[in-house]
């Protein structure tokens, strides 16, 4: 018997009759088995390779066969863009048999809410910020929504790993499965990842089923088309994007809202149909670009990393990347859109607009070519999302008991491996400041947490990130986006700011900050937002990379003739370089500078235990320590020979206020544990070791 003869017979008279399917796409037929054994499930393969099939065949085959009745399925995803295009594909599949697939998120109507809990779908597509909205709302029966749950499909699975919203879902899905009684099944669906095996053990936790992860033989296709181009700044990037690839469907990434603003208006005034994508977006103006877009040929789309995620914008041509991403696992998700056409390659051209960008991107490719992948890998000691939980728990069960609460969530990795005593203080900690409330041993919000996470407030609970200060940017009635306050700081002389959003200038009408919303109005000139929060630190393994290539003197293939005279212009500032060693420079002017290529987070607690040590403040960034200026090598070399006595694990950068405030629910944690988590989070201990393993070499500039 064939894979596809194992699911039930209504579903495959469907998939051959009215969907006109000949055959499945092998990893359908490869999750098949495991899905109908009620194994957890990691299933792998490219963007538009047939993932979502592959979990929701078996998944309604058993719906039929087992006769599920109920919410049985919930399918989640880290975006609320990837559910609303997955919705119109579910709703179809779960018809074909009727039976009904429904969306729930902050977008839907409270209408279609109230008729999908009086009607409840056997699968509801939701985030996890609206689950937790469920569980602890007061005019949802959770215990009735959740109790026929038989599986969960968890979507793009190595974007909640890789930050705290995977702690919270794991936590969601302990709470969802005591509510139903069982253990249920759950599958993971992902295109790309270095550590498939680790991911699915951290997707299982808490569940005794069998794991296996479903991987489809590799098809073979055309060598990917790769390129990298040095252009300088945006403009020329612009002219390029406008006179390349003509009468193609351009999809235009850049790694800031603000980019990618910048990059959509002066695309427009190259004649290019442009359109927008960002998370700052109004939902009609997202919606209506990601349409038109997918609808159109001859034109381009500029998005940050919201569509790198598999939102299907339609048949892809081209994939270009303004500078490049922070890690590989995103070039490939990105680069993954292109080639579904047979015969097509995957392709992605780079174009880079400043030196740094350009060292990154050919470091990428590098990594790239060499068969890496970054690792999922879950951010460690979510003490505050612990927290997060017991304020959630004392919510959804109208108070809950002191000894009972961590047995709705205890089972979750990061919290079973929390001592009991860290817990205690925690707990000690939340109703000293009147954040919580015991009575008789049952936990309640107190004072402090009714002000701040209480039914007024609760939408401050259901997040694990700390959002930016944004005002809401209104024409007419119409929403356009957000835009951090800060952009209202700079004004021009007649006191009106104008502001970039949705690749258009607006000039600023009304700034009304109690309700933190402006007006505006079409505009002619040049205008400009800004958004936080878009720096980042690079990893030790993409570091080494653009170390190998400035020491070295390769010319790539894939490297255009403007990049290979860029880089050996970049190179020859760098004669001193080598692949091994740290290098301490001194410079003709006497600054010291220790390049170590180490990695952000390597060189942030490199540099504060050199200030520790010197009491003096030392810079740093992703490549390099800096003394001050005072400093002479000789007493530089000796604070670096000294550091070769401490032990790695004892160096670890600051946990300044800065840092605490960006983790949210910190101040539910005791200020030692909220430091500890910080400096954990921030430390590069196996990086700190390697720089040190490293032999030291003096070079004084002439």
């Amino acid at each position: 018997m064939c894979a596809f003869d194992q699911l039930h017979p209504a579903l495959r008279h469907q998939v051959v009759n009215s969907m006109g399917w000949r055959s499945l796409r092998p990893v359908q037929e490869l999750a098949i088995e495991g899905a109908l054994a009620g194994d957890n499930l990691l299933i792998l393969a490219p963007t538009a390779g047939g993932k979502t099939e592959a979990a929701f065949f078996p998944l309604i085959s058993e719906t039929l066969s087992q006769s599920w009745t109920g919410l049985s399925v919930l399918y989640i995803s880290p975006i609320k863009a990837l559910l609303n295009n997955q919705n119109e594909r579910l709703e179809r599949y779960y018809g074909l048999v009727g039976r009904q697939a429904a969306l729930w998120h902050g977008d839907v109507s409270a209408s279609i809410k109230k008729h999908t809990l009086a009607n409840p779908p056997d699968c509801l597509l939701t985030t996890p910020e609206s689950l937790e909205v469920m569980l602890t709302s007061t005019s949802i029966n959770h215990n009735r929504l959740f109790a026929n749950v038989q599986a969960v499909v968890v979507d793009e699975v190595h974007a909640f790993a890789r930050d705290d919203r995977g702690w919270h879902l794991l936590a969601l899905l302990q709470r969802i499965g005591r509510l139903a009684g069982r253990d249920h099944q759950r599958i993971g669906l992902s295109a790309t990842v270095g550590n498939e095996d680790d991911l699915l053990t951290w997707l299982s936790a808490g569940s005794g089923r069998s794991r296996r992860v479903i991987r489809p033989p590799a098809i073979p296709e055309p060598p990917p088309e790769v390129q990298l181009d040095y252009v300088g700044n945006l403009d020329n990037a612009a002219t390029v994007i406008a006179a390349l690839h003509r009468g193609e469907k351009r999809l235009v990434f850049c790694d800031s809202r603000s980019r990618v603003e910048q990059l959509a208006a002066e695309l427009r005034m190259r004649r290019v149909e442009t359109f927008v994508s960002h998370s700052s977006l109004g939902l009609d103006e997202r919606q209506q670009a990601e349409r038109a877009f997918a609808q159109g040929r001859d034109c381009v789309i500029v998005a940050t990393s919201t569509l790198e995620l598999g939102i299907d914008v339609g048949d892809l041509d081209r994939v270009v990347q303004i500078d490049a991403p922070g890690a590989v696992s995103s070039f490939l998700q990105r680069m993954g859109r292109t080639g579904r056409r047979p015969g097509m390659a995957r392709n992605c051209l780079f174009l880079a607009t400043s030196d740094e960008s350009l060292l990154r991107a050919a470091g990428l490719i590098d990594l790239w070519a060499s068969g890496f992948v970054d690792p999922a890998t879950a951010p460690p000691e979510p003490l505050h999302i612990l927290a997060q939980q017991l304020l959630a728990l004392a919510l959804q069960e109208r108070g809950i008991g002191r000894g009972e609460w961590l047995d709705w969530v205890g089972t979750v990795p990061a919290f079973r491996s929390v001592g009991r005593d860290t817990v205690d203080s925690i707990v000690a900690g939340m109703i000293e400041k009147e954040i919580l409330w015991d009575e008789a041993g049952v936990l309640w919000l107190g004072r402090e947490g009714q002000d701040t996470y209480g039914r007024k407030n609760f939408l401050q609970l259901i997040s694990v990130f700390t959002a930016p200060p944004l005002f809401t940017v209104l024409h007419g009635r119409r929403e356009l986006g957000s835009v951090d306050e800060s952009t209202f700081l700079t004004r021009r002389e007649d006191g009106l700011p104008v502001l970039l959003l949705a690749g258009r200038a607006w000039r600023v009408t009304h700034l009304d900050w109690k309700r933190r919303r402006a007006y505006v109005e079409p505009a002619e000139d040049v205008g400009r937002s800004r958004w936080r929060g878009e720096g980042q630190f690079l990893s030790g393994e993409l570091c080494e990379a653009i170390r190998r290539n400035l020491a070295g003197d390769e010319i790539s293939p894939r490297w255009s003739v403007r990049t290979v005279r860029r880089m050996e212009a970049v190179r020859n500032e760098f004669p001193w370089l080598t692949r091994d060693d740290a290098t301490m420079l001194v410079t003709s002017d006497g600054d010291t500078t220790w390049w170590t290529f180490g990695g952000g987070r390597a060189n942030a607690a490199l540099a504060h235990e050199l200030g520790r040590r010197t009491g003096d403040r030392v810079k740093f960034d992703n490549f390099a320590v800096r003394f001050p200026a005072k400093f002479a090598a000789q007493d530089a070399e000796t604070q670096l020979r000294g550091l070769a006595d401490a032990a790695p694990g004892q160096i670890v950068p600051p946990a300044d206020e800065q840092a605490l405030d960006g983790l949210k629910f910190s101040e539910c944690l005791p200020s030692g544990l909220a430091s500890r988590v910080v400096q954990t989070r921030l430390s590069d201990i196996r990086g700190v070791a390697e720089v040190l393993e490293r032999p030291m070499r003096i070079v004084h500039e002439c």
